[in-house]
């Protein structure tokens, strides 16, 4: 069978072709991928403009032609922070729904964890024990633990990297101030959750995914020893502050930063190291699969039921 996921996420709306079949793994056939950076979008009332819903109509608009075009069986569409905390999120989906005839859903923080959560653990099998899984999106950080497919903890807090980006950090190269008050709205906020984690912290795997941390994970291998592959706490520390010191064009240089991510990767790097630091994690273990995975995973196993 022949699956389309549209992930709306807060840096792109992104297309991934899959053949798959009941019991099988996702087999990507095809990709493509529009960065609209919807956050940017977001004004002061927490409203899109009328320029972020032109440009969002026209990436799904052009992502339902591709999905046509790779002769998708089922589209499965759906949207994550950007439009979840939106004002006008619901009025502009349900446009998007009547124009485009799809059916566009909006995860919850707490399913973007469980779902991705579902992706690792059936990426690394049951014989990886507990997981610790951690995802850096653009709009909101998810986290979740447990033994099984469905994790005993799983949350969501808003430290995206676009949205930190968009809220604190200034000037080019970014401010010793503004990497201050990044800093600190990281660590206020993983205190409220820190409590729960650390009930769960002997994991038998610590697991990164999602784009940012893919891209930390090779910086990591670059710079220091390593193979592309994990983050070590110590690595992470070097590269958080390496990062803050360089200017936008600078990052955009360095080998898997693109334009769009070079000024969102710094405030990437300080999440990371701040879960890793607070958690006590000496290792992040990169995980190819991640939320669309999930969403395939779950919808073949609601078919299959």
């Amino acid at each position: 069978m022949r699956l389309g996921v549209l992930d709306v996420g807060s840096n792109t709306v992104h297309l991934q072709v899959v053949d798959t079949h009941p019991g099988a793994r996702p087999n990507p056939t095809f990709n493509y991928k529009e960065e609209l950076r919807l956050t940017q979008y977001l004004g002061d009332d927490h409203k899109i403009s009328d320029e972020g819903i032109s440009k969002l109509r026209e990436c799904i608009g052009n992502a339902i032609i591709q999905s046509q075009t790779a002769k998708t069986q089922e589209l499965l569409p759906f949207a994550t922070s950007a439009l979840r905390e939106a004002k006008n999120g619901e009025e502009i989906i349900a446009h998007i729904n009547k124009d485009f005839q799809i059916d566009l859903q909006v995860l919850s923080g707490e399913e973007e964890a469980k779902l991705t959560f579902l992706a690792a653990r059936r990426w690394f099998g049951w014989s990886s024990g507990r997981l610790l899984v951690v995802d850096i999106g653009g709009g909101s950080l998810e986290m979740a633990v447990g033994t099984d497919e469905s994790p005993e903890v799983a949350i969501s807090l808003p430290l995206g990297a676009a949205r930190l980006t968009k809220d604190f950090l200034k000037s080019d190269p970014y401010s010793d101030k503004s990497i201050r008050n990044l800093r600190d709205k990281i660590e206020s906020s993983l205190e409220q959750i820190l409590p729960t984690l650390v009930k769960h912290q002997e994991s038998d795997r610590a697991i990164a995914t999602s784009k940012t941390l893919r891209t930390l994970a090779r910086l990591c291998g670059d710079w220091f020893d390593g193979n592309g592959n994990n983050i070590s706490i110590d690595a992470i520390r070097k590269i958080s502050n390496k990062l803050a010191d360089m200017d936008t064009a600078a990052r955009a240089k360095l080998p898997g930063v693109s334009e769009n991510r070079a000024s969102q990767i710094v405030a990437g790097a300080f999440v990371a190291e701040s879960v890793m630091r607070n958690l006590d994690l000496k290792n992040l273990e990169v995980c190819p699969w991640a939320l669309r995975e999930g969403v395939v995973l779950k919808w073949m196993d609601w078919m299959e039921a």
